[in-house]
């Protein structure tokens, strides 16, 4: 993203003196995510526990998982469109109230079946999360602000996947397992009564500063009418993020689901004792959230172009995901750690950056629901490889073929995005396929 003036002539060394309402939004965005991971990585943290109580193998909680996947799939499908539509106010608190009672829900749960049909509502709700922040930030921030925008809020992803583990052991060991289950859905409620009573677009806020709203406002105009599924699938550029999403997603999932299992199965850390090495893992993602988006900005900074910048960014993500392939033969359990916590870093920084691609090549109108098709694709990817996982755990016990595949899936995905958008080329909307063409 190219260093453009604000439109009071103020350049972005002086952009704070404008104010600073917007980074309460990414505030909010920070939490909800947060949360929502919160909600997803309660299960994965009793997984190992669960399964010897509720008596499932590795292939039923594969499909545990699939079913999650597979409403997310759904949901991101439908939701981007919803939320272009509807706006973020509305389509955020709809998504936030669905996922928050399948939260709870979850804690009626006695049987795979049960934990299926709760995993499945919670992914329909939870869909709704990314495209509503993306389309957020699109609307709060200016271009040059957007990549850090999106690390910061996207690191409540770690966050959330740090808090679980802290949390979770400690509700599950006092008050039972149901109880974890029912406290983050709580949380997700108080979040969105906030939402509900604080938020507003930029021109309506009352609480923004002309000032700011100019800054906010400082690229040019943008048009406003919707753009159908089918025309921006005509452009490469959309295929370059959904394959970006398709391939590397599949990862965190992975990561997300099985992390506590393997940890259990590989040194035999009882619940409490998961806590500590997650909490470090997440961390280090936590802070490839933010040095990601950071890193693309700073390129930009030093004069590099948004392509360059951009994909420099992301190649040196995809590289620190390659030493994983190390992790499942580690005779330490701290240096299995290090291994994860630096490939989990390299996946948030290079999310930030690939979640970024969305505004750099589309309007703000076609953004939600470009994160929803490359999401959906993200979630299929995902469905496919619980599904693989649950079979080949079942059979083998090996997590040596999953590190093989997660350490190579960020530079293949590189490579793919390069080939379908080598200049990061603006999608031209209005003019149907040929923009495709130049890109």
């Amino acid at each position: 993203m190219s260093e453009l003036p604000s439109a009071t002539g103020e350049s972005s060394a002086s952009s704070a003196k404008v104010g600073m309402y917007r980074w309460r939004i990414c505030a909010m965005l920070l939490a909800a995510t947060t949360i929502n991971y919160i909600d997803r990585q309660v299960l994965g943290v009793l997984a190992p526990f669960l399964q010897d109580e509720i008596g499932w193998n590795e292939i039923e909680y594969g499909y545990i998982v699939t079913a999650f996947q597979a409403a997310y799939a759904i949901g991101l499908l439908c939701t981007g469109a919803i939320i272009d539509k509807l706006g973020t106010r509305i389509g955020y608190a709809i998504a936030i109230g669905v996922w928050s009672i399948a939260a709870m829900s979850h804690a009626l749960a006695a049987s795979v079946a049960g934990f299926m049909l709760a995993r499945f509502m919670l992914g329909l709700g939870e869909a709704g999360n990314f495209p509503a922040a993306i389309k957020t930030v699109a609307e709060w921030f200016p271009r040059r602000e957007r990549a850090l925008a999106t690390g910061i809020f996207n690191s409540g992803s770690n966050i959330g996947a740090i808090v679980a583990p802290l949390m979770v052991p400690i509700v599950a060991v006092t008050w039972g397992w149901q109880s974890a289950f029912l406290f983050t859905g709580v949380l997700s409620m108080i979040w969105l009564a906030a939402w509900l009573l604080t938020y507003r677009s930029p021109e309506q806020q009352p609480g923004l500063a002309a000032a700011e709203l100019a800054h906010i406002r400082s690229d040019p105009p943008e048009p406003t009418m919707r753009v159908p599924w089918a025309r921006i699938l005509r452009h490469r550029q959309a295929w370059a993020f959904v394959a970006a999403k398709f391939i590397t997603d599949p990862v965190w999932w992975f990561f997300l689901f099985w992390l506590p299992k393997f940890l259990h199965a590989e040194y035999g850390l009882t619940l409490l004792g998961l806590g500590l090495p997650l909490i470090v893992i997440f961390v280090l993602a936590d802070v490839g959230s933010i040095a990601g988006g950071w890193l693309a900005g700073r390129f930009i900074k030093l004069g590099w172009s948004v392509n360059r910048a951009r994909k420099g960014a992301m190649l040196v993500c995809a590289l620190c995901v390659v030493p994983i392939v190390f992790a499942a033969q580690a005779d330490n359990l701290w240096l299995a750690v290090g291994l994860i916590g630096l490939a989990t870093a390299g996946h948030q920084g290079w999310s930030a950056n690939v979640f970024t691609l969305t505004s750099d090549m589309f309007p703000r109108h076609a953004v939600a629901s470009v994160v929803g098709m490359g999401g959906f694709a993200g979630a299929v990817g995902g469905m496919m490889i619980a599904t693989f996982t649950g079979f080949l755990l079942e059979a083998t016990g090996s997590y040596l073929p999953l590190f093989l595949m997660a350490g190579s899936a960020y530079l293949i995905a590189l490579a793919v995005v390069h080939a379908l958008a080598p200049r990061l080329q603006p999608a031209r909307l209005d003019t149907g396929p040929a923009a495709s063409q130049s890109v």
